[in-house]
């Protein structure tokens, strides 16, 4: 019994990297059994990311495929497609991040299964939406960063278009991802029905950056240039004390005047530019500059004690080895040690968001290539005799 809110709920997981696999985590994290189809090399992420003590368990792909079961199958020979099949038979969910005309090559797209499976919930997630020009090509994350505006947020703030040093587009469109599949689980609920969906990142991206960026230009004719100013303010960053960095947030009238007194300015309150949210938010460089300047005046550990007891909103800033450290992760139990099988001591993260009726109790590590093809294809029905034949023909490995 896995006690998370998606008990009860099985996936067939046919993603590889990052995106599917975040998308397939948060479902298993939250209960779902996740059944993870690998071919024979296994997902690619297993070898491409940096950091493993033995071959094929990479740090990254023990991150994203922990609560899952690992199957591996040809899906290229009929006995691996026939196990695959099987599988989708018995499941409430389809994901892939397949190229939508490979998927109907093997005739997993959702116009082939959904005759024989109404209730299936199948959703693809796509670099490009149909019906545009960009459909079907490949693109992993940069692809989607560069095209989706997320490297013109950089060059509109310091000059240069930059990535982001994550796979943000990846992380972001795989949670939209789990999240739409729970609202298709959801509307099966009072239909009976499942259905398709398609969870393109391009589009995705591009709702993200304009949600936040289209500002004047939401209107027809625009009444100003495109772009949040206070976030693309070569500024908005932490800003350095006298020995670190610290970030501010006086977003509020309280807490912009406090903010004022604290750094030694208090005319600044009466000061046209600063006297509103809306006065400073138009005048954000200079507002911004009137930060850099103060902060410098003291250590972080000071202005966080100063701003604690104005209640201005402030944070020290976190290294990614700082973070490992921070009290308070340490405080909720956070990082988390677990033996893995294979791999020996691990850190792991826990899941961050707790149910009152309960989060799954039966937390798995993150699985070998093949690890439970035998036991899954069994409760598939293959008798010992059926899935030695499978083995021995390399339709399956475990």
């Amino acid at each position: 019994m896995s006690g998370g809110p998606l008990e009860g709920v099985r996936v067939v997981d046919l993603t590889t990297v990052v995106v599917g696999p975040i998308c397939t985590r948060t479902l298993a994290d939250q209960g779902a059994d996740v059944i993870k189809v690998e071919a024979p090399g296994g997902d690619l992420l297993r070898t491409m990311a940096q950091g493993s003590r033995h071959p094929g368990m990479s740090g990254k792909f023990i991150n994203f495929n922990r609560n899952k079961r690992s199957v591996c199958l040809d899906l290229k020979q009929e006995g691996g497609m026939d196990a695959m099949r099987r599988l989708i038979s018995g499941a409430d969910v389809f994901v892939s991040n397949i190229r939508p005309e490979a998927l109907a090559r093997a005739g997993l797209d959702y116009p082939s299964l959904a005759p024989g499976h109404p209730r299936l919930i199948h959703c693809s997630i796509l670099a490009f939406g149909r019906g545009g020009r960009y459909f079907n090509r490949p693109a992993y994350d940069p692809i989607v960063q560069s095209l989706s505006g997320v490297a013109g947020t950089f060059a509109r703030a310091t000059g240069e278009p930059r990535f982001v040093p994550m796979v943000m587009t990846d992380h972001t469109t795989g949670l939209i991802a789990a999240q739409c599949i729970g609202f298709a689980l959801y509307r099966r609920e009072k239909t009976g029905r499942g259905e398709a969906i398609d969870v393109p990142m391009f589009e995705n991206m591009a709702s993200f950056v304009l949600s936040e960026h289209l500002g004047a230009a939401t209107f027809d004719p625009p009444v100003g240039p495109s772009g949040d100013n206070r976030l693309l303010s070569p500024d908005y960053r932490p800003l350095p004390t006298r020995d670190g960095y610290i970030t501010v947030g006086p977003n509020t009238n309280v807490q912009a005047f406090a903010f004022f007194d604290a750094v030694g300015r208090p005319e600044l309150k009466a000061d046209p530019r600063f006297a509103s949210a809306a006065a400073r938010t138009a005048h954000a460089a200079a507002y911004f500059e009137v930060r850099k300047q103060g902060l410098a005046q003291k250590t972080t550990a000071e202005w966080l004690a100063i701003f604690a007891k104005l209640d201005v909103p402030a944070a020290r800033y976190n290294s990614i080895d700082d973070l490992l450290e921070d009290p308070h992760l340490a405080d909720t139990g956070f990082f988390r040690a677990e033996d893995h099988p294979s791999q020996g001591r691990l850190r792991r993260t826990r899941v961050a968001n707790i149910f009152s009726g309960g989060n799954r109790d039966d937390e798995a590590h993150a699985p070998l290539l093949g690890e439970h093809t035998r036991a899954v294809l069994a409760e598939l029905g293959y008798a010992d005799s059926d899935i030695d034949r499978l083995l021995a023909s390399g339709a399956a490995r475990d």
